[in-house]
């Protein structure tokens, strides 16, 4: 038996931070995914080429969509309302620049492989590090996001202003989706 429809939507400041949190999983999971396939033993060649493919895709491509989101749809409409919010923001620029050459270190080994699956006992070690300098600078980031940017938008944005940034979120998936 399915469960029952529900006819009632969430609320647009609920549905941006839905949305964003499921941004905030999947950086998590291709961590991960990152993580085990430098961990992988002994994996076959398609596995390499499938999963380095994949985490070099979300990293050099879908991450830059989610950026997006929270540079230029979150932070001008959250900016200036709450000095602890500023301050989060602030941290949050900053550190999205300086993930810049953790997320590039990846995205080049995940590269790498994609062209030499062969190479993967060479390179395993190199993606494991790289995978752990990402998760630790990631997980810091999200904590900070997820206790003071996201609950900022159901408490300082009003439903007009979360609806304007629901609409830009799903206009740059669809620019992505078209562009291929």
């Amino acid at each position: 038996m399915s469960p029952p429809v529900s006819l009632v939507r969430a609320a647009p400041a609920e549905e941006v931070v839905a949305l964003l949190l499921e941004g905030h999983g999947r950086i998590r999971a291709f961590t991960e995914l990152a993580a085990g396939l430098a961990e992988a033993s002994a994996p076959s060649r398609v596995e390499v080429t499938e999963t380095a493919a994949r985490v070099g895709h979300w990293f050099g491509e879908a991450l830059a969509l989610h950026v997006r989101d929270e540079e230029e749809s979150v932070l001008p409409r959250l900016a200036g309302r709450d000095r602890q919010v500023d301050a989060a923001l602030v941290a949050m620029h900053r550190q999205h620049a300086d993930l810049g050459s953790a997320v590039a270190r990846v995205v080049a080994l995940c590269a790498a492989l994609v062209e030499a699956p062969s190479r993967h006992a060479e390179l395993a070690a190199a993606l494991g590090a790289a995978a752990a300098a990402l998760r630790e600078r990631f997980e810091r980031h999200l904590a900070s996001e997820e206790a003071y940017v996201l609950p900022a938008i159901g408490r300082h944005l009003d439903e007009a202003r979360c609806a304007a940034i629901l609409r830009e979120i799903r206009a740059r998936r669809e620019r992505g989706h078209s562009s291929r």
